[in-house]
């Protein structure tokens, strides 16, 4: 064992000996135990530490490239990083998957069961998070000196278990056997201020008898895909500076004396407290608060260390806001250089206003962040002053145009005074940032058209579209190695790193030995797929099924309801003619409810009991089967995606922003079933819609239903749909208390069908007819799978952060 402790940190061979040495070696000094005593979890930290070093030195290099006064930095603040299993991504970024395995294996060990140790940072919870992950990855892989800032979640948002067919939320302590690719920074702390008073000395503002919490860093690599260059992910955990109050713990007050501690921690505690009561929503403003004011101090910091001056940072610094959740930090930048820096409000303005840059990634109303102004005047209430200042100062150019138009003046307020005098976050987003862009066509065009239309009239050209992409390295190469080696046979490996080139494939879509191989990978994947349910949740699915997948957060606009209904009428329909020569279905679900979202945990709740009673009915046997995945994310994906032959895309049009789950789904040969939301327009325009399955009706015939829209005319005009629904309502699916899904009836007949979920499900039905028909034809079926992926190059999340440093952040890749 001694030869096997000689290891050199920095050795960038792929020999399997070094390998074995470096291993051994973190397991004895790092991890602090032998091989003989070492568990499985030890064995993984070990081997994570020594893939880690392997990155450092790369990391080293580009970190002291990136910090030059010459270089713009990039700077992405989201409030999720859906990141996903690092060692798995490290080990692909060097090229050394094959060499650990061959490692591990001659110590004993399997890798792929070392895989399954590590479990999902809970960093994220969907798409906004994954995102962003995929941008960190491209970014880094493209060398661009990006830093993504984030909070260090305690617990992820939380651990989905299903029991008795409901939604049961358990803590999700994926720190609970520490982090080895995460590099703690004890040194660097900054102190963020909640609450306290203004006080007023002429124009001079001071912000007095604050409470403070400090934050501390934590970073973490990574790494760009066959290339030296890295980026960085630093993320904020919130610490007390007062962490134990002595005299109370010595006069028998226990739990008073981490009382200050305990508050200051819980701000990242847990990712997404449940804000439906006061206190929770309170939190999620000091989360937010926290992670933009840690992070504005480090950009400040990090740039003077640089330049030595403040009054040239619009120059050589870019602020990316994903989403709504970071706006903070524009009033937190102009704090900062007014109250610390010594800038005039006009000089803090005018570096303000080019620094910033927002996406926007909704637009429901009900999901556009605003805050209560007594909650941010008595948390926040410098920028609360500041806010109101910004306010003041758009409207008055407002009024310059349009004189005579209070309406006008009214709808652009930052504040809006009809609806309990809020704060509208993303209209501060707006008015502020430089450039705002949408995620996809028809989002960016409607945003413009009706969320923003009044700030595009002041603004043309603030607003612009940047399509959502995703790694083709994660979602591609890493989560799919049977299809990857297939395309490696014909078209080499770059594509990994320019994935137009898949259109190489385009001479092959009718060869029958390509198709084969299509067909062969596919198999292997659902058999993963299969063996993993088979163990997991003890049910059996057939491999040869047509395997129908709907993975996302569960929320009524993305309409998992018209996929249920679809499922039931297929069920009736088998029942009344059981020798039909059917397609076998594998209907296929995962997703989480937000814990106090009621309405989407009592459809989690139905489709359980749904899948109870089909996959126990003798009657139907492989025909139809229902299964619902417990606690989706990142790594469970990776399995799913490539096993899916039907990809569910089927928000109601003009609701979903972009999505890329679909773009994921359609690049492993999905074909996808879907409306015309979101970017499955731009998928449809790049793979064709013969090759894909569109129903339903689009943005402006939504639009337009609604002015008129009976969802009862539905239920009594059809007799299928008006079967399926009173199954609901009745008990059918759970005779032992029959009222249970009377609510869900009630929300599709009685409360308006807001997401018209009837008046699409015929033409939903219809469509997944027209699914069967083609499944049946195996080479027509596969030379459309085959057509998606080659035409799917553009969705590249390479293509998708080059345009935002082009066209928004306007920055350049280091030399390394």
């Amino acid at each position: 064992m001694k030869n096997l402790c000689e290891f050199d940190y920095l050795s960038p061979d792929k020999d399997i000996e070094s390998l074995k040495r470096s291993i051994v070696y973190k397991l004895m000094f790092i991890v602090g135990t032998s091989p003989k005593y070492a568990t499985p979890t030890d064995w993984l930290n070990a081997t994570s530490y020594a893939i880690r070093d392997r990155l450092v030195e790369r990391w080293l290099k580009s970190t002291k490239a990136e910090l030059s006064p010459k270089v713009k930095q990039v700077y992405y603040i989201s409030m999720e990083f859906l990141m996903g299993r690092f060692l798995t991504n490290a080990m692909l970024s060097l090229g050394v998957y094959h060499e650990v395995k061959e490692a591990l294996k001659e110590l004993g060990l399997d890798l792929e069961k070392q895989i399954e140790l590590e479990p999902d940072p809970g960093l994220g919870n969907g798409g906004l998070g994954r995102l962003a992950a995929c941008f960190l990855d491209s970014c880094a892989t493209l060398g661009y000196p990006v830093t993504g800032y984030g909070i260090r979640y305690e617990y992820g948002m939380f651990r989905q278990q299903i029991k008795n067919g409901e939604q049961h939320e358990v803590a999700d302590n994926w720190l609970e056997k520490g982090n080895p690719w995460e590099f703690p920074r004890h040194d660097l702390q900054f102190e963020v201020d909640f609450g306290g008073r203004l006080q007023q000395e002429g124009e001079k503002s001071y912000w007095v008898d604050t409470f403070n919490v400090m934050a501390q860093p934590y970073d973490s690599i990574v790494p760009g895909y066959n290339t030296q260059a890295t980026d960085t992910i630093r993320l904020w955990s919130a610490k007390s500076n007062v962490a134990f109050n002595l005299g109370k713990f010595n006069k028998g007050e226990y739990l008073e004396a981490t009382e200050a501690k305990d508050r200051s921690e819980n701000i990242s505690r847990i990712l997404y407290p449940d804000d439906s009561t006061m206190s929770g929503k309170m939190l999620r403003l000091q989360q937010e608060y926290f992670l933009v004011s840690a992070s504005v101090q480090d950009i400040l910091q990090r740039h003077y260390h640089l330049h030595q001056r403040f009054d040239n940072l619009k120059d050589f610094i870019a602020i990316h806001l994903n989403d709504t959740h970071p706006v903070l930090a524009i009033p937190e930048l102009m704090r900062q250089l007014i109250d610390n820096h010594g800038f005039s409000w006009d000089e803090a303005w005018e570096q303000t206003i080019h620094i910033f840059s927002y996406t926007n990634h909704t637009l429901m109303g009900e999901a556009l962040e605003t805050w209560p102004v007594d909650m941010l005047g008595r948390s926040l209430p410098r920028h609360l002053q500041i806010i109101f200042q910004i306010n003041d100062k758009f409207l008055k150019q407002v009024r310059a145009q349009f004189p005579n138009d209070n309406d006008l003046l009214r709808r652009v307020s930052i504040i809006d005074e009809e609806n309990g005098r809020n704060v509208r976050m993303a209209w501060l987003a707006v008015i502020i940032s430089h450039q705002v862009n949408g995620v996809s066509e028809l989002h960016s065009q409607l945003m413009v058209q009706s969320l923003f239309a009044d700030f595009a009239m002041f603004y043309p050209k603030k607003f612009c579209n940047i399509t959502n992409g995703i790694t083709p390295r994660r979602w591609l190469a890493l989560a799919n190695p049977s299809l990857s080696k297939a395309i490696d046979s014909h078209i080499g490996t770059n594509w990994r790193t320019n994935l137009e080139q898949l259109g190489e494939l385009m001479s092959l879509v009718k060869d029958k030995n390509f198709l084969h191989q299509l067909k062969d990978s596919k198999r292997i994947n659902k058999q993963n797929l299969a063996q993993i349910i088979k163990e997991d949740l003890k049910i059996d699915i057939n491999p040869d099924a047509l395997f129908d997948v709907q993975i996302k957060r569960i929320h009524e606009y993305k309409r998992q309801l018209l996929n249920v209904l679809g499922i039931i009428t297929r069920y009736n329909r088998i029942l009344e003619n059981p020798e039909k020569n059917w397609v076998p279905r594998v209907f296929i679900f995962g997703g989480k409810a937000a814990s106090a979202y009621y309405n989407a945990k009592k459809i989690i709740n139905l489709i359980n009991d749904i899948a109870s009673k089909i996959n126990n009915d003798e009657r139907i046997k492989d025909k139809l089967k229902v299964i619902f995945i417990p606690n989706y994310g990142v790594s469970l994906a990776q399995h799913i995606i490539p096993a899916a032959d039907l990809s569910e895309q089927i928000s109601l049009a003009g609701t979903e922003a972009s999505g890329t789950g679909n773009m994921k789904f359609a690049l492993n040969g999905a074909l996808t079933i879907g409306t015309l939301d979101g970017a499955n327009i731009e998928i449809g325009e790049h793979v064709g819609f013969d090759n894909m399955f569109i129903f339903g009706h689009n943005a402006q015939e939504v639009a337009e239903l609604r002015q008129r829209y009976s969802p009862r005319r539905y239920y009594d005009e059809d007799i299928e749909l008006h079967t399926v629904l009173n199954q609901i309502a009745n008990g059918f699916f759970n005779p032992t208390d029959p009222d249970k899904y009377k609510s869900i009836f009630d929300s599709l007949i009685e409360f308006g069908d807001h997401y018209q979920v009837l008046a699409d499900y015929r033409s939903y039905v219809d469509t997944q007819d027209s699914v069967d028909v083609l499944y049946q034809d195996e080479d027509a079926w596969l030379r459309k799978s085959a057509l998606n992926i080659c035409q799917m190059g553009y969705f590249s999340a390479d293509r998708a952060v080059t345009e935002y440093m082009q066209r928004i952040w306007k920055a350049s890749a280091i030399t390394l």
